[in-house]
């Protein structure tokens, strides 16, 4: 076991972090209205009273950041993580299907999967996890079956009341930024590095947030209003029908209606 430098830690994240804001900027950038619109529910917007395109749009984007937002920084924070243990513990990025981490500690060999936080996963992504690491095990066991292993699910933040799950254990937290580093508080201490230029990097990407928030309304209100109110049957059949209706308004030539 080494000692973590703290200084190697504001680097990294310092030369890293930038991937994740650009990574966000190109999430939006590649932003399709039709796309979101066939994802979300539309009940949902019509139960809940909304009256305007601008107010759709806002709640189907902001959804779908914070879905992307999620995912990118997860990835993150493991490239954080496994940095950090390979710096203390000699750790590796793992090859093995489903893991992402292994090191050695006290004479033994652990197999880390690491999530974001304690509430990813249901019942059958918990069963395909446990088989990851029993496959790992097998095969990391070929020369040395005597050898020690233990799986855990790392989480990045939140708690867990029971840390043995029987097959695995999961830690999570403090207990998480602990296990694979030996510093109790470093689950605070990585929080001013992860700053790095957050304000510069956040306008930036609001700046690109509002542009499509205002393209995607006015484009919205083309299609799916008719004299400022939102034709929810027109939006409906958009998201919903077998056979979709054309994307523009076209008069039915008896009726002279949309």
């Amino acid at each position: 076991m080494r000692p973590l430098n703290l200084g190697d830690v504001a680097r990294f994240v310092e030369g890293n972090i930038s991937a994740f804001h650009n990574k966000r900027l190109d999430s939006l950038g590649k932003l399709k209205l039709h796309r979101i619109l066939k994802r979300k529910n539309p009940y949902l917007f019509k139960a809940k009273n909304v009256l305007t395109a601008q107010d759709i749009i806002k709640g189907l984007l902001d959804a779908h950041i914070s879905s992307q937002e999620e995912t990118i920084f997860g990835d993150f924070l493991e490239q954080l993580a496994i940095f950090i243990c390979e710096q203390v513990y000699g750790g590796t990025k793992s090859s093995a299907e489903g893991i992402d981490l292994e090191f050695e500690k006290d004479d033994v060999k652990y197999i880390v999967t690491i999530k974001s936080g304690p509430n990813w996963a249901n019942s059958g992504q918990i069963s395909n996890m446990i088989t990851n690491f029993k496959k790992a095990e097998r095969i990391l066991k070929t020369n040395t079956p005597s050898r020690k292993i233990v799986a855990v699910n790392g989480c990045c933040y939140g708690r867990n009341r029971i840390q043995d799950k029987g097959e695995y254990l999961m830690y999570c937290g403090q207990k998480f930024w602990e296990f694979i580093s030996g510093d109790r508080s470093l689950y605070t201490k990585i929080i001013e590095p992860l700053g790095h230029k957050a304000k510069e990097k956040n306008e930036e990407f609001m700046g690109q947030y509002a542009q499509i928030i205002n393209s995607f309304t006015m484009e919205f209100a083309s299609e799916f209003c008719d004299e400022g109110r939102i034709n929810w049957e027109r939006f409906v059949r958009f998201n919903s029908s077998i056979i979709p209706p054309s994307r523009s308004k076209k008069k039915n030539k008896s009726t002279g209606k949309l």
